[in-house]
């Protein structure tokens, strides 16, 4: 990654592309700003910390990652986080709590370039799409409802996901009503801009529409809380303000958050390579992730990563490369510059709503329903409760999510996902096969075939390995009752085979052999053969090219 050239999508520029990457640039920064100062809220630092984080990260991504869409900043999943990860370390003092998550985003930046340099990006496969997409819904369940309290003007309460859901509903009789119209207000208006005029930014809307009516009608001073104070100007660049055991202490959170920030941004990167026609390097994109994190955090920012919302504002408003996300930084600049006063009177309410808008499209029941779908009463039969194994790993990691929190609901979806995985490896379809066309074909699937008694062919769908091995030896011997003379194993759909499997078919020849059945082998793969070849076993079982070669010699019965 290192020897690779800095700022990969601008080489070869056309200015041709100016245009595009210009307007989308303005499409994206107006979007950004209020989105960043949402989402610095989730985290719990001052909504300033999304625009000090979002800079570099712009910057920085564009330097060293290999997308030419992806916009990297503050993101609703990583900021959530990130307050589960600081709040206890922080306790109450805010200085503190700002610290330390500025420390988050450069350990996990340090962390993502050293993960790129040395080629981790092929950790991303371990979070499969079923798990991702259960710890995003249930992530967004828990957003929603931390958000709730704000745009209602009543206290939030504290705990996971139902203890906040029991202390919202037992406060709804203290609705803060004009905080209420307001956020409600927002939220209908960035919702109605987003599905009617979807090219207009609705969130800087609702921020704009919140912050004229705060002026005109005094509203600060009738009960709606407002932002306040923003700081004015660039930020202090530095290493935070933390102890060396404070770093220790985040090492292991911080690699969680980078392990998430990365499978959800290569997927953002990944589908607009394809719909643009380039390719994304998983290393080069853990690299830049880490870069932009690593900037966030000296710039004291907060974590971020790879926003599949606004790259697709930038691929739809049609970027070209990423000059887009540099003109949103310089147009971030000039914001914290000249524009933070304008922010000031914006209502919390307001910042509610944006960030409900933004996670309510994440809460995707139907996704997790076609899960659920992913079912026939064959697979039941052959996994039984494991048949749903998509669908267990997702409903694990939500349930995790909403009752243990955000990370420990991550690693439970991935260690559900892994146990269904092994389970399912160890128990494969052993079908039995007949002869129809010339072809073998599962008996199963065409149970009005006539077949032969004498002889059983069978083939075990998936590896011979140590786990499967006696599963696959106790079931071949269930199907071969007194009429059988003959078993030939079709090893075709058996890709690979260890020693412990080796074995296992010499005991399993050995045992038919007492009863007076052959065993023999048919379509042996290369694999297969080296292995069996060189297991030192003193029995040699026959091996054939194919199903047919082994009965040629066999009389029908």
């Amino acid at each position: 990654m290192t020897t690779l050239p800095l700022f990969p999508s601008l080489h070869g520029y056309r200015t041709r592309w100016l245009r595009a990457d210009v307007l989308a640039g303005l499409t994206v920064w107006a979007i950004l700003v209020p989105e960043a100062l949402a989402y610095a809220s989730i985290a719990g630092v001052p909504p300033v910390t999304g625009l000090y984080a979002a800079i570099p990260a712009l910057i920085l991504y564009a330097a060293v990652g290999s997308s030419r869409h992806l916009v990297v900043g503050p993101m609703s999943a990583t900021a959530a986080l990130s307050a589960a990860i600081i709040a206890p370390l922080a306790g109450a003092d805010p200085g503190r709590y700002i610290a330390l998550s500025a420390g988050l985003a450069l350990v996990a930046g340090v962390l993502g370039l050293l993960a790129g340099i040395v080629k981790f990006g092929f950790v991303a496969a371990f979070i499969s799409e079923p798990v991702l997409k259960g710890f995003i819904v249930g992530l967004a369940l828990t957003i929603l409802v931390g958000q709730l309290p704000t745009l209602l003007g009543v206290d939030k309460g504290s705990g996971n996901f139902f203890e906040q859901l029991w202390t919202l509903l037992r406060a709804l009789g203290d609705i803060q009503w004009l905080t209420f119209v307001i956020g409600v207000a927002s939220l209908i208006l960035v919702l109605a801009v987003k599905h009617w005029i979807p090219l207009v930014p609705g969130s800087l809307l609702a921020v704009l529409a919140g912050v004229v009516a705060v002026a005109v009608f005094g509203l600060d001073e009738r009960g709606v809380s407002i932002v306040g104070h923003i700081n004015a100007g660039l930020p202090r660049i530095g290493v935070p303000e933390v102890g060396i055991g404070d770093f220790i202490d985040l090492l292991g959170p911080a690699a969680g958050v980078l392990f998430i920030g990365f499978a959800e941004g290569l997927g953002a990167a990944k589908t607009y390579a394809a719909k643009a026609g380039y390719d994304v390097n998983a290393n080069r994109e853990l690299g830049g992730l880490g870069a932009a994190n690593l900037g966030a955090g000296l710039c004291s920012g907060m974590v971020v990563n790879g926003s599949l919302s606004k790259t697709a504002v930038n691929g739809g408003a049609g970027a070209k490369t990423q000059l887009s996300g540099l003109i949103v930084a310089v147009l971030t600049i000039v914001t914290l510059l000249f524009l933070t006063g304008l922010f000031e009177k914006l209502p919390e309410a307001t910042l509610a709503a944006v960030v409900i808008a933004a996670v309510v499209e994440l809460i995707d029941f139907a996704g997790l329903r076609r899960l659920y779908q992913i079912w026939t009463e064959r697979l039941g039969r052959i996994y039984g409760r494991a048949a749903r194994a998509d669908f267990a790993a997702a409903l694990a990691a939500l349930v995790g999510v909403l009752v243990f929190d955000t990370l420990p609901g991550l690693i439970i979806g991935v260690v559900v996902s892994v146990l269904l995985l092994l389970y399912r490896a160890s128990r494969p379809n052993v079908a039995r096969l007949t002869r129809h066309e010339g072809l073998w074909v599962d008996t199963a699937r065409h149970p009005n075939l006539p077949g032969r008694k004498d002889v059983l062919v069978v083939r075990v769908e998936g590896g011979l390995f140590f786990a499967d091995a006696d599963y696959a030896k106790s079931t071949i011997e269930k199907m071969t009752d007194h009429d059988v003379r003959m078993v030939v194993l079709d090893a075709q759909t058996s890709p690979f085979i260890d020693v412990t499997a080796a074995q296992m078919l010499s005991q399993l020849a050995d045992g038919l052999d007492r009863r007076g059945i052959e065993l023999r082998i048919a379509h042996d793969i290369g694999q297969v053969r080296d292995v069996l070849n060189r297991t030192g076993s003193d029995r040699q079982l026959p091996v054939y090219p194919t199903v047919n070669h082994a009965l040629d010699d066999v009389e029908e019965t």
